[in-house]
């Protein structure tokens, strides 16, 4: 049996606006194992994030809010802009296409208020990569409001599913894209912007390790034969910069995805092979709710997971922003070692 990884906290003092913020982090937090009650109501729902959203577009000059379409049950899809100079290199970050891996969601929220401070800092990256973020693309799903029962789910409070209200995998759907949330990404954002590199950030399940220590994430660039050696290049490089501006924290654990697929129809390799977009699979440990138990992860890392999928975007961001990814060696993330499925 593989020996558990005793739970830490630390800190890590943040400038955000110029303010000193040192919040507390459950590295490595505990999964369930039937011995915790897993609470959603923390985290954020639709209305809040719409509400949210709206506010931020009146407050931030820079930021443009845009609706490309509605759920299956009818709310809308947004999609948030930092768009300076078209020619820019543009980055786009997608999270939520499974409704219950929520703090990808949490993280890209935190960003776009990040990104609403006046720093010089934010002001200077801003005039050199365009940045698009569509969060939550599964509200369906985030909100349980589904045409299926969840009563199985080990959540309380409202549960969260990985498909949408009609039980679609939308990671599932970038072929066929029958699903309205599906069609709408694709017709109008993916075929709309040029976009020169894609996260799609998603979450696993709790278990996942190497040497004994529960990984905090993994990486994954697109597998089909098919696509363009060029493109997958620069999705390696897109991920060595996510590892390398992550790793060294200290808190983090991050290591290639040990499920790798060559199949066309999930975002990973159907952005490249569509759209010859770079793009990479950024998975983060644990689920906010599912059947089966060993997905979900309790409340107390949601702290360390939120913050992970801010600076991942973040890093990234910045290294388009300055050229740097451009000088990144794809070498560092082919070397890196799969992450181990214990289950």
């Amino acid at each position: 049996m593989k020996k558990k990884v005793i739970a830490m906290s630390l800190s890590i003092t943040l400038a955000t606006a110029g303010v000193g913020i040192t919040p507390s982090f459950a590295a490595n937090g505990p999964d369930v194992n039937g011995n915790e009650t897993v609470q959603t109501a923390m985290l954020t729902t639709y209305k809040e994030m719409k509400s949210f959203l709206q506010k931020e577009d009146v407050k931030q000059e820079q930021m443009d809010l845009e609706v490309i379409g509605e759920t299956n049950e009818g709310r809308e899809i947004f999609l948030v802009k930092y768009i300076t100079n078209p020619d820019n290199p543009t980055i786009l970050y997608l999270t939520q296409q499974h409704g219950n891996e929520a703090l990808t969601t949490e993280g890209a929220l935190d960003y776009i208020r990040h990104l609403g401070s006046n720093s010089k800092k934010n002001q200077k990256m801003l005039k050199h990569v365009n940045i698009l973020i569509l969060p939550m693309l599964n509200a369906d799903g985030a909100m349980g409001d589904v045409n299926f029962s969840l009563e199985d789910h080990v959540a309380s409070g409202r549960h969260l599913t990985r498909y949408n209200a009609n039980r679609v995998d939308l990671n599932r759907d970038h072929v066929k894209k029958a699903a309205p949330e599906t069609k709408a990404l694709h017709e109008n954002v993916l075929q709309k912007y040029k976009i020169d590199y894609m996260i799609d950030m998603h979450h696993q399940g709790t278990q996942e390790d190497y040497n004994d220590r529960y990984t905090t994430g993994s990486l994954l660039t697109p597998q089909n034969p098919e696509v363009n050696s060029v493109v997958t290049e620069q999705s390696k490089r897109l991920a060595t910069v996510l590892y390398q501006g992550l790793e060294p924290l200290g808190w983090t654990h991050i290591f290639k995805y040990d499920a790798p697929t060559s199949k066309p129809n999930v975002a990973s390799n159907a952005m490249a092979l569509q759209y010859d977009i770079p793009v990479i699979l950024f998975e983060m440990r644990g689920m906010a709710d599912n059947s089966y138990e060993p997905y979900v992860l309790g409340q107390k890392s949601n702290g360390y997971l939120t913050k992970q999928a801010f600076l991942a975007m973040q890093e990234t961001s910045e290294a388009i922003a300055d050229g740097s990814i451009l000088k990144a060696d794809s070498g560092v993330y082919e070397q890196l070692p799969e992450q181990n499925y214990n289950y």
